[in-house]
């Protein structure tokens, strides 16, 4: 395809002659417009096939993020620790590097990726790799291109070789002409975040390539999820992260939202357990392939009066940011996810006061805690 060869190539030259200066490795640009995927959609592959008797071998893309080390910890647990192999673009702290196996995977390098599936018999696969809310708007082209490019190489990977494909969605899929209180699973849409509008394409996409190709693939939307080992990442729901962290480090915390802002949010146990009850649901199970999942929901003012309980002396301020105003704005204040408790049986363990008390039980040796408890 001499065309395409030389529309990449002009592409990558200028990619290579931007002048942003910011040093951003984009796409080894190996098609414009034309889908990897030249299959039959028939055709026979020598990969393995996942059996119920036997262990899936996993892959984490994106495994350095606030999930994924988590998720690739749970999954050794159930299935071995050479079953689940991390990965990322970034270079691992020590305690993860020799915790099972990990490689380097750059979702936008199509080949590299193929050959990670096939070389290590990959069944299962957890797509990870994205920017967030905050962060994606602060560059667009960069999210446009992990978001949406490597979701494509993705799923044509998937697809050819019979994976089993989970793919997060979010909160931030919504827009706010949906309904917010409570929001269903299947209503009107149109975030206005480019995270947002990638996360409706991915769910489009995944379902798409379900009933076009028989692809395996599931998807929860992700309320906020709040984790005591990782650090905010650039989502518009980290502040219910950085307040355990402020009242312990200096008992003062500076909030970038409204104090009303009401947002659905999970502990991340409960976000791993829907996460893997999804994946091992039976497929005839499932009514839907996207579902909503909640546990609890709560504003900033709310969140600051339990942790108060634990840090009394904690000075809230607030200093609202525009951008992540308007995004939360946008947002679901609740979630109705009725149908993933009926259809699979997920059910929460995190309300807001065992949230809080769980986090100080990972954070608190501060001495205001101390005296507190």
């Amino acid at each position: 395809m001499p065309v395409v060869r030389n529309l990449g190539r002009a592409a990558s030259q200028l990619l290579q002659s931007s002048g942003c200066g910011c040093g951003v490795s984009l796409v080894p640009v190996r098609a414009i417009g034309v889908s990897p995927r030249q299959v039959a959609s028939d055709a026979s592959f020598h990969s393995v096939t996942f059996s119920e008797s036997d262990h899936p071998r996993v892959l984490i893309t994106g495994g350095l993020g606030q999930l994924g080390v988590g998720l690739a910890k749970l999954l050794r647990k159930r299935f071995g620790k050479n079953n689940v192999i991390l990965s990322d673009i970034r270079k691992p702290a020590d305690n993860v590097f020799y915790s099972g196996p990990f490689i380097f995977a750059d979702i936008l390098d199509y080949k590299n990726l193929r050959e990670i599936v096939v070389n290590n018999r990959i069944t299962w696969l957890f797509h990870y790799s994205a920017l967030l809310s905050a962060v994606g708007e602060a560059n667009v082209p960069l999210a446009r291109a992990v978001n949406i490019t490597g979701l494509h190489n993705v799923l044509d990977i998937a697809a050819e070789h019979n994976l089993r494909l989970f793919v997060p969605s979010t909160i931030g899929a919504f827009g706010p002409t949906s309904p917010r209180d409570p929001t269903p699973d299947l209503c009107i849409q149109r975030p206005r975040t480019i995270y947002g509008v990638s996360k409706v394409h991915a769910e489009l996409m995944g379902e798409y390539y379900h009933y076009r190709y028989g692809l395996d693939f599931r998807c929860l939307r992700y309320p906020g999820i709040i984790s005591a080992d990782s650090q905010p990442g650039g989502g518009t729901t980290d502040y219910a992260v950085k307040i355990f962290q402020d009242a312990i480090k200096t008992g003062k915390f500076k909030c970038y939202l409204r104090p009303d802002t009401r947002l659905p949010m999970m502990y991340i146990d409960d976000c791993l357990k829907a996460t893997l009850g999804v994946m091992e649901a039976p497929a005839e199970s499932l009514t839907m392939r996207t579902y909503n999942i909640n546990a609890m929901s709560f504003t900033p003012e709310e969140l600051a009066q339990e942790v108060q309980k634990y840090v009394p002396e904690l000075q809230v301020t607030y200093n609202v940011d525009q951008v992540r105003q308007a995004i939360a704005d946008s947002w679901p204040m609740n979630f109705d996810d009725s149908n993933a408790r009926r259809d699979w049986g997920w059910k929460h363990d995190y309300d807001l006061p065992e949230l809080v008390t769980t986090m100080f039980s990972y954070l608190g040796s501060d001495s205001r805690i101390a005296q507190a408890n």
